[in-house]
């Protein structure tokens, strides 16, 4: 038993298990125009792997198998894979509701003219990543002129409608700049509202606060810094058995590139695929099986239930 499973046998005794799947994640590659410093999964433009179309044709044989309330499609940077269009075009023909997860700097890319309007009128939800609304921590985060291009792009999805029309919602990412946990999501919200509409005119639907996870690039910047034991100190330490309920792990089965199974995107980036007796691939996905499975942990997992809780969708409490 990890220190994690301790922790989590003393609220719930029976242990941490999947309860219903809601959501698809499916990680389309590692390929990405960006290398942040935060990056869990250390996507960059020097990565290869990307989803094979069989593999894609597998996880649409699930999605019409079964209904979800959401398919949420992610990367590296989905938008650069060379099947993109074609797959959200025939997931959308499923009926399933699809959001994408968007680094926004991809979509002013030469090759990937009308992407943007591709999106809008599929429908697609997106969830954009803006690590800071302040152009210097966005900079330490993602390199120079990220900023710049993030913005230009916000202003285009604003323009085609995105946070103007009800059915196409834009919602931004917020990633701590260091070692530390992310302040109030309705705060940080509000300041990122007033920031961006006073200074560019531009709009958003939601603010997600997600702390970044000490695994991948940014554990390595921990170790360089020196505060790798501080910063899992501290997780450990905001541990609150409250937002087991909400854990994204329970509600969820996340798809990788080369259709491995796994409990969360984060223990797809350390290959914890699902176990127990569950299926590991999608070509033997059975969700009522996935469902109930036992979900694979370790230490990395304090990160989602340190304060108000972090999960894909922000926080949980």
């Amino acid at each position: 038993m990890n220190a994690f499973d301790d922790k989590i046998s003393r609220a719930w005794p029976g242990g941490l298990y999947g309860e219903q799947i809601e959501m698809l994640q499916i990680n389309l590659g590692r390929f990405c125009n960006l290398a942040c410093r935060h990056c869990h999964l250390e996507c960059s433009p020097d990565r290869t792997e990307m989803m094979s179309w069989e593999t894609m044709l597998q996880i649409l044989k699930v999605i019409r198998l079964s209904s979800y309330r959401l398919v949420d499609i992610t990367g590296g940077s989905p938008e650069l894979h060379a099947h993109f269009r074609p797959f959200i075009t025939a997931v959308r023909e499923t009926g399933s509701t699809v959001q994408v997860r968007t680094n926004l700097v991809s979509l002013l890319e030469p090759d990937l003219d009308g992407m943007a309007a591709f999106l809008k009128d599929h429908g697609i939800l997106l969830v954009a990543s803006l690590p800071c609304y302040l152009e210097e921590n966005v900079t330490r985060q993602r390199g120079p002129g990220v900023y710049e291009k993030s913005i230009e792009a916000i202003r285009m999805l604003n323009r085609l409608g995105y946070a103007r029309d009800e059915r196409l919602l834009l919602n931004l990412v917020h990633n701590p700049g260091g070692p530390y946990l992310a302040g109030k999501q309705s705060d940080l919200e509000q300041a990122y509202r007033d920031e961006l509409k006073n200074r560019f005119g531009i709009f958003f639907n939601n603010l997600y606060v997600i702390n970044n996870m000490p695994i991948g690039r940014f554990r390595r910047s921990l170790d360089r810094g020196g505060h790798a034991d501080l910063y899992t100190g501290t997780l450990r330490a905001a541990f609150d058995p409250a937002n087991i309920p909400g854990l994204m792990c329970r509600h969820q089965i996340c798809v990788d590139w080369d259709g491995k199974l796994y409990d969360c995107d984060f223990n797809l980036a350390l290959g914890l695929c699902v176990n127990h007796g569950s299926a590991n691939r999608i070509e033997a996905f059975d969700r009522d099986l996935l469902g109930g499975r036992q979900i694979a942990t370790g230490g990395h997992c304090f990160c989602c239930t340190a304060g108000k809780g972090s999960s894909c969708r922000g926080s949980l409490l």
